[in-house]
Parts: structure tokens; C-alpha cells; sequence
């Protein structure tokens, strides 16, 4: 009897003309913008870390980590086998993987270990890295980050808390922190009949000597709830205060935190967002009776930070990823890359990236001078609020555009841009949505009038080298005076301003030109790729992915 045999292989699926996956780069060599941030903001910054940090983030293994830990989502375990209370989370290793790596290269720790020699501007290009191949897992890691400026403001607590929070060590293990090689801390501020507004919350605090308080109430999202503590806010007869509740008690027992159930959020899939009671918890004061908002804005500061570059990196990413495919397919009888239109959406997407990469560098040095500058301190607090607003303004229609530049591939969930785009509305939202980050600058120009002048301070030297950015900056003078209702047009009209400003001093003229002309100057359409005709668009592609 004979025997089909079929070919090993139909020709209609041998593939041809399209890119193979991107893997095994380095995501801080190829990306000349960062490295020339670092060099100018942080001289004093490990280089040889973020090297191998960008190269790590790149190799197949990892990317495929972050792939993993989006795919297998977290499980709430209520109860175990014989119905004790648990309120545990279980998490696939790729999480407990990415958790590891970005613990390991200091994400959380680095920028007190060496603050004063350019510490947050290297937590900043790590996170910055990071995020552009696992975002769920930045979560926990800035927030242990910026728990430690608030701890600061309880002696006794940062004394135990904060050689935790230091070491290089991931340990997942659910014990007492005083068991365990390194912790994570978390944040449960929302109340679900106040959410940004946290001087309606009802969760209210009891003293019972030595210390200790018991929290009664329930926080409507509780970010990364297997943290080993987490900074709250409860009322007691002085009003809203803020409080470290740790996950086990110092004798040992869970503390009385219930995990209710875990959001099914829109992204940010591999970290666990959770609906949490506090019934009769075991918790500390941190800072002042009465003052929870002065202290815990301390941390909101700082994730803020994070919150400013994270659109950028997922921005930065989903360039990388249309830049690639551009570059490797064909149509029309010529590669995309070698098209005028496709040069010109990129081009202009790649100065959006570089607009927001020198920004969110430049206020990171100007964390770490707060350390010891009043006024650099000042000028942060406005700047971080100005640039987390706009920068997570751009991210979700830029994402849509790279999407846009992979056709039909950018929309499946082969392509990591749908992961992208999922992302990117959770940083405009987490840490004050839009409208709250308008009223806290508002709030800032009107109590603090030295940030202003600070502000206008940092874009004189750019004056009288664009005419579109002198003119600019004339016309925000004229803005101050805006009503609360025109606050986002302030806003947005500083951030540009200051964009433009750094990027005149201190990006190539093919950058700096174009985003005066488009952004400022008003010679642009409504989507990216409206630009002027005949710029160099090659020169500046070839400074965010080298050819």
C-alpha cells in the first residue's frame, strides 16, 4: 500500500517580508537621547548598571518574562484548604522574575543610597528601561521607592523599615518583614465615595497605647496588596492621619487586613490591584497627628516622578517597535523606513519621545538637589505635576499611531502593542487624574509664587535662540492670570514651553527645531507626520534607533 507522504511545508507559508522579533538589543545603548540625558543630569551615575540593565530588559528571556506575567494573571486565595483566612495573592514566576531584576539593579533603592550623587536621576533611567518591557511590576517597585520619604518623617519607623527597603533582595515570601532578605511597601489611600479626594474618607483610627492604633474601614484600591506594609490614611480626633500598616504583625500574627477581591483593570495585568477592609487592623502613626496628607504627600511626590517617565517609556517602546518593523518591511516596492510619509510620522514621533525624555531627566536632577535646595525643591514639585500631566496626555494617541505603523500586525496580541496601549491611560489616572494635577499647580502658583519665578528662571537661557519659543513664553507671561476653568491651557502651554526650552539648549538642532515649529511656532496638522516639508527626519530617527 502506498503511503501519502506531504511536504513538510504548504509554499504558502513560507514567510517572507516580515520582520523578525525584536530581542537581544539593549535598550540604553540604542536610545542616544537617554544616554545623552545621563551624561548631563548624572554624572555621578553607575553607567556600567545601565548597560547591562538595558541589555538584561532586551535579551529574549526577559522579554518574554514580561509576555508571561501579562498572560498569567494574578489569583486572589481568599482562604486555604481548611477555610483560614489567607488574603493572599498568587503570582506566576515571570512576575516574581521581573520583581527580582528590578530589585536586583536597585529601582527602589538607589536613589537614597546615593541621592546627593545623582540617585534619582538613576532610579529614573532604570524605571525608565523597566517599564518599556513589564509595567505591573514598576508598581510595587516605585512605591516602595517613594515610601521612604515618607517614613522619614517617623524616626523610630525608618529606623527598622528602611534597611528593608534597601536591600538588593526580591523575597516574595509571605512573613513578618523582620523574617525576610527584602520588602516591598504599598499604598491604600481611594475611598469609594471620595476617591481623589481623601478628606472624605471615613476609615477612622483608635488609639491603644504603646504606639499602636486599630483601623477600621475599607480602601476602594489598595495598590499591590502581598506589599509587606503600606502607607494609609485614617481619621482620628485630630483628623486624617497617616499610618504604616504592616502585613504581619510584630508578634508574628496576619495582620486584619481582608482582601476582598482584585480589580479587573483595563491594564497593568501582572500586578495586583485590590479592593481591601481593614477590620481592626494593627497599625503606626507616621508623622504628625492630624497632618496625613502633608506626610503621605511626600510619597505621592515621588511616585509622581515615575508617573511622568512611564508614558515615556511606553512611548519609547512602541517607537522602537514601528521603527523595527519600518526598517524590515517592504511595500510598494520599497521599505516603509525609505517612504516620506512613514519618515515623517516617525520623525515626529521621535521628537515627542526626546521632548519628554530630556524633560523627565532634567526634573529628576532637580530631585536630587532638593536633597540639599530649597529652591530646586520648590521647582520640582511644580515641574513633576506639569510634566505628568502632559506626558500622559500624549501617550495613548502616540501609542495608537505606532500601532498604526504595523498595520493589522499592531493590533493583534502577537505585537506587544496592544499590551501598550492598554497601559498607557493608568499614569494620567494614578497619582491625580488630569483635573487634580491642573488644581494642584493652580494651588502652587497661588501659595508658593517663587515657583514661578523659579520656573521662568530655568527657560531664560533658551531665550532668543527659537523665535517661536520666545514667542511662546511671552504669550504664557500673559497666561497666569487664567481661571480655573482654563487651567489645563496653562498647563499645557508651560509644559511645552519647557520642553522646548531644554530641548534648544541641549538637543541637536533637527530636534529642537522641529518641535519649535510644530508645537510652538503652529506649522503642524492634527496628527503626527503634519510637518513641515524637507526637515531632516533621518538624523533624528537615527538618534532613538541607530541604524
Amino acid at each position: 500500500m502506498k503511503t501519502y507522504r506531504p511536504k513538510s511545508i504548504l509554499s504558502t507559508h513560507e514567510v517572507s517580508n516580515q520582520p523578525e522579533k525584536l530581542t537581544d538589543y539593549n535598550l540604553f545603548t540604542t536610545d542616544q537621547p537617554i544616554r545623552d540625558s545621563l551624561k548631563r543630569e548624572g554624572k555621578k551615575a553607575a553607567l556600567k548598571r545601565m548597560i547591562e540593565f538595558g541589555a538584561l530588559l532586551g535579551s529574549d528571556d526577559i522579554i518574554e518574562q514580561g509576555r508571561l506575567a501579562n498572560i498569567h494573571l494574578p489569583e486572589l486565595k481568599t482562604f486555604d484548604s481548611s477555610g483560614n483566612r489567607l488574603d493572599e495573592v498568587e503570582f506566576h514566576p515571570s512576575y516574581h522574575r521581573m520583581m527580582e531584576i528590578g530589585t536586583d539593579a536597585g529601582i527602589s533603592a538607589i536613589a537614597w543610597q546615593n541621592s546627593a550623587d545623582s540617585g534619582h536621576v538613576s532610579h529614573a533611567v532604570l524605571e525608565y528601561l523597566h517599564y518599556q518591557v513589564e509595567g505591573g511590576t514598576c508598581c510595587p517597585l516605585t512605591m516602595t521607592y517613594a515610601s521612604v520619604a515618607a517614613l522619614r518623617h517617623q524616626p523610630d519607623l525608618a529606623d527598622i523599615w528602611l534597611p528593608r527597603i534597601f536591600s538588593a533582595e526580591y523575597d516574595p515570601r509571605s512573613l513578618p518583614a523582620g523574617q525576610k532578605t527584602g520588602i516591598t511597601i504599598g499604598m491604600a489611600m481611594t475611598e469609594k465615595q471620595g476617591g481623589s479626594d481623601v478628606r472624605s474618607n471615613t476609615t477612622t483610627a483608635a488609639s491603644i497605647g504603646s504606639g499602636d492604633y486599630d483601623l477600621v474601614g475599607h480602601k476602594w484600591f489598595c495598590s499591590a496588596p502581598m506589599c509587606d506594609a503600606f502607607l494609609t490614611l485614617a481619621n482620628t480626633d485630630a483628623g486624617l492621619s497617616c499610618f504604616l500598616v504592616p502585613r504581619w504583625t510584630a508578634a508574628g500574627e496576619r495582620n486584619n487586613i481582608q482582601l476582598l477581591r482584585l480589580k479587573n483593570k483595563l491594564g497593568n495585568k501582572s500586578n495586583a490591584s485590590g479592593e481591601i477592609e481593614y477590620h481592626h487592623a494593627l497599625a503606626r502613626m507616621v508623622g504628625k497627628d492630624g497632618r496625613g496628607v502633608a506626610t503621605i504627600i511626600d510619597m505621592v511626590h515621588h511616585t509622581r516622578l515615575d508617573c511622568c517617565l512611564a508614558p515615556i517609556a511606553l512611548m519609547r517602546q512602541a517607537l522602537t517597535q514601528a521603527i523595527h518593523h519600518a526598517r524590515h518591511r517592504r511595500a510598494f516596492q520599497r521599505k516603509l523606513i525609505d517612504q516620506p510619509m512613514m519618515q515623517a510620522v516617525l520623525g515626529d514621533m521621535a521628537v515627542e519621545v526626546e521632548a519628554g525624555v530630556v524633560t523627565f531627566m532634567h526634573i529628576a536632577r532637580k530631585f536630587d538637589a532638593g536633597t540639599h535646595d530649597t529652591d530646586a525643591g520648590i521647582y520640582a514639585r511644580l515641574t513633576v505635576a506639569l510634566a505628568k500631566y502632559w506626558h500622559n496626555k500624549r501617550c495613548p494617541g502616540f501609542i495608537y499611531e505606532a500601532m498604526e505603523c504595523l498595520g493589522g500586525s499592531g493590533y493583534v496580541e502577537d505585537s506587544i502593542l496592544p499590551r501598550l496601549y492598554r497601559e498607557a491611560p493608568l499614569n494620567s489616572i494614578w497619582e491625580g487624574a488630569g483635573n487634580v494635577i491642573c488644581l494642584d499647580i493652580l494651588r502652587t502658583l497661588h501659595k508658593e509664587p517663587r515657583a514661578i519665578e523659579l520656573f521662568f528662571a530655568e527657560l531664560k537661557p533658551a531665550r532668543g535662540s527659537n523665535r517661536h519659543l520666545d514667542r511662546a513664553m511671552n504669550d504664557l507671561k500673559a497666561m497666569l492670570s487664567k481661571t480655573e476653568a482654563e487651567a489645563r491651557r496653562l498647563v499645557e502651554q508651560m509644559a511645552l514651553c519647557l520642553q522646548g526650552a531644554l530641548l534648544v539648549q541641549y538637543a541637536p538642532s533637527c530636534v529642537s527645531d522641529l518641535f519649535c515649529a510644530t508645537r510652538l511656532g503652529g506649522d503642524w496638522g492634527h496628527a503626527y507626520g503634519t510637518i513641515p516639508a524637507g526637515h531632516p527626519v533621518s538624523d533624528i530617527l537615527d538618534r532613538v534607533w541607530p541604524g
